[in-house]
């Protein structure tokens, strides 16, 4: 028996509702029917009839034990984006009626709510008249309008002054990490078993580099991210062929940013800081995650805090002035007192940036896999923790800049990228806001072509380490009929 049954006379705007009605419940199992199977709904606590015709919606919630309400909106013709809020704004409105709860981003569910701003504002609409719409047409709450009118003004602020058409971004991906953290969903291969494939995986990485540069040598690149997994795992020898084989392959003349991520402090010294200083890198990431030793101990992390503090020292004596830390809100155990403590840290550090994700549970990670065994402890995020937050990263001089959102994310709230002015990770932007191809290279790793009329096309390398390295040239033609029309 599903806790929720949706059912449907049409096969349209399905996942748009039941990611709505997800958001407003968040721990049900919910099933989806149609009118057309000789299916019919379980018994559920609360069933949703969603009829949509040519000139209206219909709209039926029995809540078990109580009377159905039912909801009707006129819908205009050939007009799907306003039948979709029409019908998201019927649900909305009835869920909200029912369980007494506002959601802060309303019918929103996508990752990008920037996006929304971002386009009236290039139709020339002012900020008031964005956030009327905002308000009016998705139902957000004032809190999150001003944040995503804010957030997509610092956006603009960037694209306009780098032009992102011309040019194109780099990802590299490194899939090894020390050990995989509970909550990881990346394609992240523990070291010690994988580490055997280090220099075929280069190998193989420097094949397709080589493949992009040639493609894109008529392109302004402008900025790289290697990310994974955890890049400085591999060893400074290894770190400084990867680096001079960029340098040597791609011309770097344009490139306004250049980030590494040293996402785990147990794989940092001061000669990776500096073989990264020396080779052109200007941002790096330490990231925390938390900085509570308990907690650190529960997710797998492996290394201590002490090991946060001096990683990011190090990375301060090679010469870094822009360094990137990430945490987590949400995580198994921590509230309102844990966030608090790890602020606290942070701020004694006082780094760049601050990238502060809202913990969501991927069915790849772990964490969800064996969720079982961590029932005793909570996964809580709220409005208030996020306050918490952002009060600390304006006291470090920081201002949002990037955001997104996930599926299944704790509060059903959002990631934030915070920075001091000259620090704000271009590279962020661009994959947010979708305005530029993203070459990509490495197991796992997705490149993103955005073509002129708008239209995003995708090209997946495989994940297996193993399999990326047998079969790289395979990775090279998955791009190829795109590169040949970019």
């Amino acid at each position: 028996m599903s806790d929720i049954s949706i059912s449907f006379n049409k096969r349209d705007f399905e996942y748009d509702v039941y990611t709505l009605v997800k958001a407003f419940y968040p721990g049900k199992e919910i099933t989806t029917f149609y009118t057309d199977e000789n299916t019919h709904p379980a018994e559920a606590f609360l069933k949703l009839d969603v009829s949509m015709y040519d000139d209206h919606i219909d709209l039926t919630v029995d809540e078990k034990n109580k009377d159905k309400i039912s909801a009707s909106g006129k819908v205009p013709e050939n007009d799907r984006k306003e039948r979709k809020n029409i019908l998201k704004r019927l649900i909305y409105e009835t869920l909200a009626d029912i369980s007494g709860q506002k959601l802060p981003w309303g019918t929103l569910t996508g990752i990008r709510p920037t996006k929304i701003p971002m386009a009236l504002m290039e139709e020339g609409l002012r900020n008031p008249d964005i956030a009327k719409y905002m308000r009016e047409v998705y139902y957000t709450s004032p809190k999150k309008t001003a944040l995503a009118i804010a957030v997509a003004n610092r956006e603009k602020e960037i694209l306009d002054r780098i032009n992102p058409e011309e040019g194109y971004s780099l990802y590299v991906g490194i899939p090894f990490c020390p050990s995989i953290c509970l909550y990881c969903s990346f394609g992240s291969h523990p070291y010690d078993r994988w580490g055997k494939f280090s220099e075929e995986y280069l190998s193989a990485l420097f094949k397709e580099l080589d493949y992009i540069a040639s493609k894109m040598k008529n392109k302004k690149l402008q900025t790289i991210y290697i990310g994974g997994g955890t890049p400085t795992t591999l060893n400074a020898d290894q770190l400084e062929r990867l680096l001079l084989h960029i340098r040597d392959s791609f011309d770097m003349k344009d490139v306004m940013e250049f980030t590494v991520e040293a996402g785990r402090p147990d794989t940092v010294d001061l000669e990776k800081m500096e073989v990264l200083i020396r080779n052109g890198v200007d941002r790096v990431s330490i990231n925390p995650q938390t900085m509570n030793q308990k907690t650190l101990d529960t997710i797998g992390r492996n290394h201590t805090v002490e090991q946060v503090v001096t990683a990011f020292d190090l990375a301060r004596k090679a010469g870094f002035k822009n360094i990137n830390m990430d945490i987590i809100v949400g995580l198994p155990g921590e509230g309102l007192e844990e966030v608090k403590e790890t602020l606290k840290r942070i701020k004694e550090l006082h780094p760049d940036s601050l990238t502060v994700h809202s913990l969501a549970l991927k069915r790849a990670t772990r964490l969800n896999l064996f969720k079982d065994v961590y029932t005793p402890v909570s996964f809580e995020n709220s409005q208030e923790i996020m306050d918490l937050v952002d009060i600390a990263a304006m006291e470090m001089g920081m201002e949002p800049y990037y955001m997104y959102r996930q599926k299944n994310m704790a509060g059903n709230l959002e990631n934030i990228g915070y920075a001091v002015r000259g620090c704000f990770g271009i590279y962020n932007i661009l994959i947010m806001e979708e305005k530029q191809s993203i070459l990509a290279a490495g197991s796992g790793a997705s490149s993103k072509f955005v073509f002129a009329d708008g239209r995003i096309e995708r090209a997946e390398n495989v994940k297996d380490i193993k399999n990326y390295i047998e079969r790289i040239d395979e990775m090279l033609t998955r791009k190829e009929k795109y590169l040949k029309c970019n």
